[in-house]
């Protein structure tokens, strides 16, 4: 009988995380913000407020600061790269890379506080298939939704080509039974948490021998989903918000070529784009457009570039890399804007356009030069140096004001310089000690410089790249087939900070203000006990600091200080699973804003048991029923959004 599958975090040389395919569906993670929560060192939370976006941190760096990629190649909304990570689907998904702290700098800008890659699928066989449906169920049985996946295709001895998609139509979900209804939301099935979701993924790949490979690659994604209430919130500035499309495309070109017996060369191409329409209401059903707050937003985003890096090995003690990296962002955006009902254009009916803004445009280019040198003092201890020179040209900038009509910003450009380094000892077969520090900075976004914010901020064309400088040490063993330990400790120190800075009473400004430091340590295990059990699990410690001169009350939100996975796989016969798993976390802060004002407190602990039965029908079938917050808990990530509650899903599984 083979050993039952484990959640094993593989830990790389430099303190990282990989969570895998099969670990994502022995969970039930179907999005990526919930497949990140399994490692250690990373946390998912709810941005609260209308939009409705699941968020990531790593080691308590946010989005901004986490750049996302898939095959390596750098997923970023130009205008103000607020990702959703619910939007991202997982079955198509191999494997989620997360570098914590230390990100090469032959990844190109950015990495101020780690990286997350998602690794898609490429076929291993003559011909291969496979396909999953799920059906998913409220506490009380009501359907909520159901997710397909389905992937085929080929692999020969000179190439590969391959086809998959995922859909996902989700009703809603449901609260926990244990919510007390308000005015604003009754309880049950969740007031506009619909969503909608598909994804396509198509490549072709040439493979001439054991090393060079050559593969073009495009991936479609579509979603839309609503935009849940504040539970509690009844005051007349409410936003009544409503997502139709919020898709991403991504076409790209990767090679690797090996030139000679010491060196190589990988190349990568792509074109991007980004389409995202927000709806604005003026009644909570979401019927009526009519007002001063009632409107339609548009961006029509795309992005190319690409990146060149060479390789040579200098004998057995030293190994250069170079690369270098360019990228264009050229975002538009517009809004159609309703009558205010005491205003002077007193036409306007429901779905009538009463003013349709100018397009904006804004482009700007990235560049980053880079060299990475590894010594290998011995075979089993290598030192590695990093460095890269990052500067952006802003080529255009505008805005629309109805006051001033079009504004074109100040043309400011911005650099940064970030180095590295690392030690690395591979003490034996299979266990390793690791130390490194990492000096990085993240450029703000065009939001953050120049976002009116509907009239209440001002731009800052000369906001400055916050920096943090990051330092962990680490021991890693793999001491036997589906069983590790690991355990890091970590410090970053973070500088010019960028944060919202109240210049009057109504109106906000982004700035450098501020310092901070995140320290903590993380842990991992997992132990195949026998034949028939597997144990294993995780733990983070993290406590963050941060000043704001403007708002001494500021608190950090979004991150409890401990958060874990603990969980046992009990397979009693070859064909049968059984997975108990219990996720756990403390308070962390969140706040409500009362006049521009923020109030602060903690909010968000949690322990959810979730359980999930596979049983193998042949070699072909496999069936699978869970449930996720079996007690059904009541919790709140950020003011006035509650989490789900208990949720059942069923599914079916063909391989061939």
């Amino acid at each position: 009988m083979s050993a039952p599958s484990s959640s094993t975090q593989e830990t790389d040389d430099f303190g990282g995380s990989t969570v895998s395919g099969d670990q994502m569906e022995t969970f039930a993670t179907d999005t990526l913000d919930k497949a990140v929560n399994l490692a250690p060192g990373v946390s998912s939370s709810n941005s609260g407020g209308t939009r409705n976006e699941q968020l990531i941190y790593v080691r308590g760096f946010d989005r901004w600061q986490v750049p996302l990629s898939i095959d390596g190649v750098r997923i970023y909304l130009p205008a103000d790269n607020r990702l959703d990570f619910g939007r991202f689907l997982t079955p198509d998904v191999a494997a989620v890379q997360i570098a914590k702290g230390y990100v090469s700098v032959l990844d190109g800008p950015g990495g101020m506080g780690g990286a997350i890659n998602l690794v898609s699928y490429k076929p291993t066989k003559e011909l291969e298939a496979e396909g999953r449906t799920q059906a998913e169920f409220g506490t009380d049985g009501t359907f909520e939704g159901t997710l397909n996946y389905l992937r085929g295709g080929s692999r020969t001895e000179n190439g590969y080509v391959q086809a998959s998609g995922t859909y996902r139509d989700q009703r809603g979900w449901m609260l926990s039974e244990s919510f007390n209804p308000t005015a604003v939301e009754n309880g049950g099935l969740r007031d506009h948490s619909d969503t909608r979701d598909w994804n396509v993924n198509l490549k072709a790949g040439y493979t001439p021998n054991a090393t060079d490979e050559y593969s073009i690659n495009f991936i479609k994604q579509a979603g839309q989903k609503g935009a849940p209430y504040h539970v509690t919130d009844l005051s007349t500035s409410r936003r009544f918000w409503d997502w139709p499309q919020w898709d991403i495309q991504n076409l790209y070109w990767l090679s690797n070529t090996q030139v000679g017996d010491s060196s190589y060369v990988k190349t990568k191409a792509y074109y991007n784009t980004f389409n995202n329409t927000l709806r604005s209401f003026s009644d909570w059903q979401q019927t009526v457009q009519s007002g001063s707050n009632a409107f339609n937003s548009y961006y029509d985003d795309y992005a190319f570039g690409g990146n060149v890096e060479a390789g040579t090995e200098f004998g057995r003690f030293d190994t250069l890399k170079a690369a270098f990296s360019f990228r264009r962002d050229d975002h538009t955006e517009w809004n159609e804007n309703f009558t205010n009902s005491s205003g002077t254009s007193s036409g306007c009916v429901q779905s009538a356009v009463c003013f349709t803004e100018p397009k904006q445009n804004t482009v700007e280019d990235t560049y980053s030069i880079a060299l990475e040198n590894t010594v290998h003092v011995t075979p089993a201890f290598d030192l590695v140096q990093g460095v890269s020179y990052n500067w952006r040209n802003l080529i255009s900038a505008e805005d629309f004001t109805t006051a001033n009509g079009l504004i074109y910003y100040p043309l400011k450009d911005s650099d940064a310089v970030d180095y590295q380094g690392a030690a690395v000892w591979r003490y034996s077969e299979t266990a390793k000690v690791f130390a490194n520090f990492s000096h990085r900075t993240r450029f703000p976004t065009l939001f953050e410089r120049f976002s009116s914010r509907f009239g209440g901020a001002y731009s800052n064309p000369g906001l400055a790249p916050e920096v943090a400088t990051n330092y962990q040490v680490g021991w890693a063993n793999a001491f036997a087939p589906k069983s590790q330990v690991s355990v890091t400790a970590f410090y970053s120190d973070v500088e010019d900070m960028i944060q919202s800075v109240n210049i009057t009473s109504s109106i906000t400004q982004y700035q450098n203000v501020g310092d901070g430091y995140f320290y903590g340590a993380e842990a991992s295990f997992d132990y195949a006990a026998s034949d028939t059990w597997t144990f294993g699990g995780n733990i983070t410690w993290i406590d963050r600091e941060v000043t704001n001169p403007s708002d001494p009350s500021f608190q950090p939100s979004g991150v409890p200080e401990i958060k874990g996975l603990v969980y046992a796989t009990w397979q009693p016969y070859e064909n049968l699973k059984l997975t108990p798993s219990l996720e756990f976390a403390d308070d962390r802060w969140t706040s409500y804003t009362v006049n521009k004002v923020n109030y602060y407190y903690t909010t968000g602990a949690y322990v959810l048991l979730n359980f999930r039965a596979e049983y193998a029908i042949n070699a072909h079938f496999t069936v699978a029923a869970g449930a996720r917050n079996l007690l059904d808990q009541d919790y709140y990530l950020s003011d006035g959004y509650p989490e789900a509650g208990r949720s059942f899903y069923a599914s079916l599984k063909a391989t061939f």
